[in-house]
């Protein structure tokens, strides 16, 4: 079965070509769109299935599919179209595709009415494709093509509806952030070419430790372009800004991109390079710090944000954050095992707040009312009209508050472990830790902001609009069921050993990072009295933070958009997102806007091209022109006499 995980692409890409190709001829099939749509992404986790069935019966060696011979540059160049099938990208090949197809389905009823659904699923489903094709390239070259491709997708289906301005200005903000990184991509692959003579992950992680010095500034300088291409992926400091604005897309694109697959793509690429990052202890501090602090500071703005998107669009930003404190500390598996159930809950989240936006927007039209239907403040007192979608975000408030038995406990704790365990060999670390567990307290507060603030109370919204509010058709619950399950279950998938666990995901991914143990300092996780009050530390701060987030939003009524207080002092800040925006407007985007506008444009192209190179050698050639107009006059005596002058200059010009 694993010579046939090309299907595993081919399928989604067949999607999109098929319903690239009804948006153009029919696009009211709607029903064939569906079919094709949701079909191709089912049928390829089936293919993930077999595939990790036959990945589970193997002994965990990687196995390397070449398509076609790509660019056979020189004996040294030689890049195949291949996929690799190991461990690792199983477990990604099954997230994507599976929660991928929940959200496919959800999209089927969130979409319908939508004029745009074939061309809506066209973009879906090549986006899967990219995806699928950067996690199973075998090499940087392939994989990068998915990177890009992923990054165009996204350009499209967060510029979706292109018509109003804002959701086209989001789209090329997430394009052009995500180009800054790319730029770190590239040339990480020169300087590995350069210096390690290949761009084969396999190769590069059997050469790297003999070619290049442990700790050294090369493999220093490579890793650290590779973490600017993260960043920018996964939306980390200084790169972040991207992502709370690509909320303008239809919200099942933030559920597919922004919570389950692209924005994961920097921690992939960090544990699938991670012999490279493992031998330079300072971008591992880089990687760990840069981590915490986008996990403390995405909490922050998250506490007093009022659209219920951009509150889990910061939480995806801090959560993220949290992966990069795992793999940044080495600790792998806990990274990819946060980033499984991030995807379970997270996913869940986004389509629960899909569930309630087309609640309301259903409930506004009825109503005739304009109110803005993903302001948290118009809602309230939803648990009645919506119970099922309330008892599944809740599922999911409390997966990623890291309650236990609930997914995020498992894996946010085991990450919180491993940057406590390594601050024996930095105070960095200790320091991550510190700002890890307060993001953690943080997390629990806005999350049960968000769900009293939506759920709890009385409705805020008007009596005209309260008649209209229900829970999604099933189409649309069914998939949040399933995401409730795995949120409340996925903790299972690396139940460490004082839960009786066994810590599968662990055993699993030992093959892949197998030479980076080799490299690695030995992680010493804490034990007996240490471990205990770590995670009575963790459980603390999501019971504090919950208990505090309902008790002070529910304290006073909360109050309409309209007849809010303007806010003050530090939460004045934090409503404006640190004006961090306003910051890179005034510091990069107006200075470049000159640059081009001043130089670029009026400078050079104007004033040098056209002005000078244009416009004067066109006013050269009219004043030839004029000078030969003048000789030819029609007067004989004159044209006498410039022959004898001419003759004249000829003769003594001979005669020299």
């Amino acid at each position: 079965m694993t010579d046939l995980i090309w299907l595993a692409v081919a399928l989604p890409l067949l999607g999109a070509i098929l319903n690239g190709a009804i948006a153009v001829a029919r696009p009211t099939w709607k029903s064939a769109v569906s079919f094709i749509g949701v079909g191709t992404l089912v049928a390829a986790f089936a293919v993930a299935v077999m595939v990790a069935l036959e990945a589970a019966r193997g002994d965990g060696a990687a196995t390397t599919v070449h398509l076609w011979r790509w660019m056979p540059v020189t004996e040294r160049l030689n890049i195949d179209l291949a996929l690799v099938v190991d461990r690792l990208s199983v477990v990604m090949l099954l997230v994507i595709t599976g929660v991928g197809s929940l959200i496919h389905l959800f999209s089927v009823g969130y979409m319908r009415a939508d004029a745009g659904y074939a061309r809506y699923f066209a973009y879906l489903n090549l986006f899967v494709a990219f995806m699928l094709v950067l996690v199973l390239g075998a090499s940087l070259p392939v994989s990068f093509i998915g990177w890009e491709g992923v990054g165009l997708c996204s350009y499209l289906l967060i510029g979706f509806w292109f018509d109003d301005k804002a959701n086209a200005d989001a789209g090329k903000k997430a394009f052009l952030a995500n180009r800054i990184g790319d730029f770190g991509v590239l040339i990480a692959m020169f300087m590995l070419w350069w210096h390690v003579g290949t761009l084969d992950f396999g190769a590069i992680a059997e050469r790297a430790p003999a070619l290049l010095p442990l700790g050294g500034t090369v493999v220093t300088a490579i890793t650290l372009f590779l973490f600017l291409g993260c960043t920018g992926k996964s939306a980390q400091i200084p790169l972040f800004v991207w992502l709370p604005d690509a909320m303008a897309g239809p919200t099942p694109v933030s559920a597919l991109i922004h919570a389950a697959t692209m924005v994961t793509a920097g921690v992939f690429l960090v544990v699938r390079m991670g012999v490279l990052f493992t031998m330079s202890p300072v971008t591992q501090l880089v990687v760990t710090l840069t981590g915490a602090l986008t996990a403390f500071l995405a909490a922050t703005i998250a506490l007093r944000q009022y659209d219920i998107k951009k509150v889990l669009a910061y939480s995806t930003v801090s959560q993220l954050g949290y992966m990069f404190i795992g793999v940044g500390t080495g600790a792998y598996t806990a990274g990819i095992f946060h980033l499984v159930t991030h995807a379970f809950f997270k996913a869940l989240l986004f389509l629960g707040a899909g569930s309630v936006i087309h609640a309301m927007h259903h409930a506004q039209h009825a109503a005739h009312s304009e109110l803005d239907g993903q302001d948290m403040r118009n809602m309230g007192g939803l648990r009645r009209a919506m119970p099922w979608t309330f008892l599944l975000m809740g599922l999911a408030t409390l997966a990623i508050a890291g309650v236990p038995p609930f997914a995020g406990f498992f894996s946010k704790d085991e990450i919180l472990a491993a940057a406590f365990a390594r601050g024996e060999v930095s105070p960095v670390y200790l320091a991550s830790w510190a700002l890890g567990l307060a993001a953690a307290l943080m997390t629990a507060f806005y999350m049960a902001r968000l769900m009293a603030m939506t759920f709890m109370g009385r409705f805020r919204g008007g009596d005209a609009m309260q008649p209209h509010l229900h829970d999604a058709p099933w189409i649309m619950t069914g998939p949040l069921v399933v995401l409730g399950i795995l949120s409340v279950t996925g903790g299972g998938l690396n139940l460490p050993a004082f839960a009786g666990g066994s810590h599968f995901l662990e055993h699993w991914l030992e093959p892949v990072l197998r030479p980076v143990t080799a490299l690695a300092m030995p992680l010493a996780h804490p034990h007996g009295m240490t471990e205990f009050l770590l995670l009575g530390g963790a459980i603390a701060a999501a019971v504090i933070g919950l208990a505090a987030g309902i008790r002070l939003t529910l304290a006073r009524p909360v109050a309409l958009p309209a007849d809010q207080p303007p806010e003050r002092g530090l939460a004045r800040l934090l409503a404006a997102k640190y004006h961090i925006d306003e910051i890179y407007d005034f510091l990069v985007v107006r200075p470049l806007m000159w640059f081009s506008t001043r130089v670029l444009w009026k400078g050079i192209d104007q004033f040098i091209v056209d002005r000078i190179a244009v416009g004067g050698i066109a006013r050269v050639t009219q004043g030839l022109g004029w000078l030969g107009s003048r000789l030819q006059n029609g007067q004989v005596a004159f044209y006498v006499a410039m022959f004898a002058v001419g003759a004249v200059i000829i003769l003594r010009t001979l005669a020299r």
